[in-house]
């Protein structure tokens, strides 16, 4: 049996407290691939007790000094990403490229908050009465518990933590149980880095008895979570009864839009980038996407021929740009939209089938999919395909196409391609949505603001966006 993976809580590696044990399965292969210890409400607590001790401390420490420790954090990062890397593309399927490419963007968020630790301004402000001295500062929140979801097992526990630590506060993580590991060998940096006691802690545990601990557990002062937008409402909604402040990045349902005057082999490009990486797997992957007529068969031809290139396979393997569906729950949701789509009058005109000979035998691979003559009735049109699947829309006229594309409860990500750069401001400023990519298949970087409008979330993570997210503003009046 493999060596159990435990959790850190107060700076010590522990066993849960019920002394239950998950196993993890690579998702391309059926193998384990390691073993975790398996908590509960007990374990969540007593984190929380660790890091709202640890958190006068901590968020007295001046700005510069807990930068040192963000700094060093990145370096331990950079120098061990490969490995990061490798435990990606073995609990979650990632390409290993990507997920190499996932560790460097999760340094970059330790080393740019380490600078914005440094840059939490005050204010101060002109008074009515000569004898008075106003001013506003910024102290952190308190304890922050962050839950992470499993397609970006490094960079959304990074893109959290970073500027929770940067602002002062304390955090307990619980990381998605289909991709600990990499969270655990993450930690494990922190630990090498030198983080004191309680200020970071790792929870591997049940989501519905660490989510209750949370919400009832008046020592959290935030939660931070990514993932469904249904478990983001029950959150939210237990979140009140104590006032909680809450960061939420939930879920989406891209639109895609290539014009008439798009160049459509950097459309393709894009569209690739943005609905294949990650095997669809990503909460700003493309999931509608309307091509104008005068264009949609060169369009889909050269998709088409992209696609006939494209190799499915594990991650681990040379060459592969499409990994598998997490687990067979993600694999058979995806197919079910294939199969409504097909019901319901769709073509599918490449891929559409489920991989299961030699080395896909034991996975849950499916083939990248492209499904035409799509109508407005169909599941795939409306719920997050969270996989290689993309139906094609034709449309004729800007403005049914915008109201199309906002037709929808989601607000996370959008995408248009068109050369003329009076629609681009157009387009952008009339799409109802948190992240507009124009002519960019790829709109996320560290310091740029993330986050969605409608039930797509409350907040933004990124930039200093995120750095305002984890602290408060207090005025101070002084009469002299």
């Amino acid at each position: 049996m493999s060596e159990i993976k435990k959790m850190y809580i107060r700076g010590e590696w522990v066993e849960a407290e019920s002394g239950e044990t998950l196993e993890v399965f690579n998702p391309a292969t059926g193998e384990c691939v390691g073993v975790v210890s398996y908590g509960d409400e007990r374990d969540a607590k007593k984190a929380i007790d660790a890091a709202h001790e640890a958190f006068k401390e901590w968020s007295r420490l001046p700005g510069r000094q807990r930068s040192k420790y963000l700094t060093k954090l990145y370096g331990l990062v950079m120098k061990h990403r490969n490995e990061l890397a490798e435990l990606m593309s073995a609990e979650m399927g990632k390409p290993f490229g990507e997920a190499k490419f996932e560790a460097v963007g999760s340094a970059d968020n330790f080393l740019w908050y380490a600078e914005e630790a440094k840059r939490i301004y005050g204010e101060t402000i002109p008074s009515y009465d000569g004898n008075k001295r106003l001013m506003a500062i910024k102290q952190p929140v308190g304890v922050v518990a962050a839950i992470t979801p499993w397609n970006f097992p490094v960079n959304m526990v990074a893109r959290k933590i970073a500027p929770a630590l940067a602002a002062g506060c304390t955090v307990v993580l619980k990381p998605a149980m289909e991709s600990p590991l990499s969270a655990v060998r993450l930690f494990e940096l922190m630990e090498e880095a030198g983080f004191p006691k309680g200020v970071v802690n790792l929870v591997l545990a049940k989501a519905e008895k660490f989510g209750d601990e949370v919400l009832q557990n008046r020592k959290v002062a935030k939660i931070t979570f990514t993932g469904s937008t249904a478990v983001g409402k029950h959150l939210m909604e237990g979140a009140a009864k104590q006032v909680k402040r809450i960061s939420m990045e939930l879920g989406g349902h891209a639109p895609f839009i290539v014009f008439e005057d798009a160049d459509l082999d950097a459309a393709v490009a894009g569209f690739f980038e943005s609905k294949f990486r990650n095997s669809g797997q990503m909460c700003i992957s493309t999931n509608r996407l309307y091509v104008h007529e005068s264009v949609v068969d060169a369009f889909t031809e050269k998709l088409v021929a992209r696609l006939k290139k494209t190799k499915v396979g594990d991650g681990r393997q040379k060459g592969v740009e499409i990994g598998p569906l997490v687990d067979e729950e993600a694999l058979n949701g995806v197919m079910e939209h294939i199969r409504d789509a097909k019901e319901k009058g769709g073509r599918v005109i490449f891929g559409g089938n489920r991989l299961t000979e030699g080395e896909y035998s034991k996975g849950f691979f499916l083939e990248p999919t492209v499904i035409t003559h799509v109508t407005p009735d169909m599941k795939i049109t409306y719920e997050e395909t969270f996989g290689p699947v993309v139906p094609i829309i034709p449309f004729k006229e800007e403005e049914a196409v915008l109201e199309m594309a906002n037709d929808t409860r989601y607000g996370l990500a959008a995408y248009c391609y068109t050369k003329d750069n009076s629609r681009c401001f157009r387009v952008a400023e009339s799409l109802e949505y948190g992240i507009i990519g124009v002519n960019d298949g790829t709109p996320t970087q560290t310091q740029a603001p993330f986050g969605g409008l409608k039930e797509s979330g409350l907040g933004r993570e990124g930039g200093r966006y995120a750095m305002e997210s984890f602290l408060e503003t207090k005025f101070i009046s002084m009469s002299i």
